[in-house]
């Protein structure tokens, strides 16, 4: 896998450096960038179809779409690798979800210090193409439309998965919003963390750099360079009792890093 230039392993975190753009990345960043990811996107199900897109490969194809986004001049940065480096065993990871960036470009930070997964939607595993690929990534598949029947693939797919030490990534709120508001942030992944006996991992990002579409193939957004792109990983929580505080101190988390990127929360 090729390395990560702007890495330091030391202070776990990853930061664009610094790049020439092209003429057409600076006039037409969304054109350029849609170009190169539809390439990825393809030859990665391609790898899919064959049933050889395996952990590594889709760690890098999620390192060659956030290299995508910096050559159109998306500045990214993480911090906090260093804890998920130091993990001794799975957990749960609870995030709020803005736009699909997050769920290309996570696999890039967190699949080669531990093995993951994602909790999505239907329609994630039957889009043209890209079905493939995450179907091939075993999630946990939920319809949205059944609460009853979602919570219980969840609850026993999560164990499963945790048991078999895949980490799992939670976005516990319903639809993706650049407005954080905590009532809109479930605690499916306190429930799943305490049920498998792991510990719960807060990450807080912003990636409203990469837009939604009201109508049609809402993923297909704007991409808006001006915006900076953050991910922040908190310290791993136990989660004991009803697991109440391990879900005040995952919301108090993103509530203070978004408020220091520029997006307060709700209020």
């Amino acid at each position: 896998m090729r390395p990560m230039e702007g890495f330091d392993l030391e202070r776990g975190t990853y930061r664009t450096s610094p790049r020439r753009l092209s003429l057409l990345a600076r006039w037409l960043p969304s054109v350029r960038h849609y170009i190169s990811f539809l390439s990825i996107v393809l030859r990665s199900a391609k790898m899919a179809k064959r049933g050889v897109y395996d952990d590594e490969r889709w760690a890098e194809s999620s390192h060659a779409v956030r290299r995508s986004l910096e050559a159109v001049g998306v500045e990214v940065s993480a911090g906090g690798l260093d804890r998920v480096a130091a993990l001794d065993g799975p957990c749960v990871f609870v995030a709020n979800h803005m736009s699909v960036l997050e769920t290309l470009l996570l696999p890039g930070f967190i699949q080669p210090l531990r093995p993951m997964t994602f909790i999505v939607k239907e329609s994630l595993v039957r889009y043209p193409v890209f079905k493939h690929i995450m179907r091939s990534r075993d999630p946990i598949v939920v319809t949205r439309t059944d609460p009853r029947a979602d919570l219980k693939a969840m609850l026993q797919g999560g164990v499963r998965r945790l048991k078999e030490d895949r980490s799992l990534v939670v976005f516990p709120q319903t639809t993706r919003t650049c407005t954080f508001d905590r009532k809109e942030f479930n605690s499916i992944g306190v429930k799943l963390a305490r049920r498998a006996g792991v510990p719960l991992v807060p990450i807080a990002l912003r990636s409203d750099a990469w837009g939604n579409l009201k109508h049609f193939v809402k993923e297909f957004g704007r991409i808006n360079p001006r915006k900076p792109v953050h991910f922040a990983f908190g310290d791993p929580m136990p989660v004991t009792g009803t697991g109440a505080e391990a879900q005040e101190q995952a919301l108090v988390f993103i509530e203070e890093h978004l408020d220091r990127w520029g997006l307060p929360p709700a209020r």
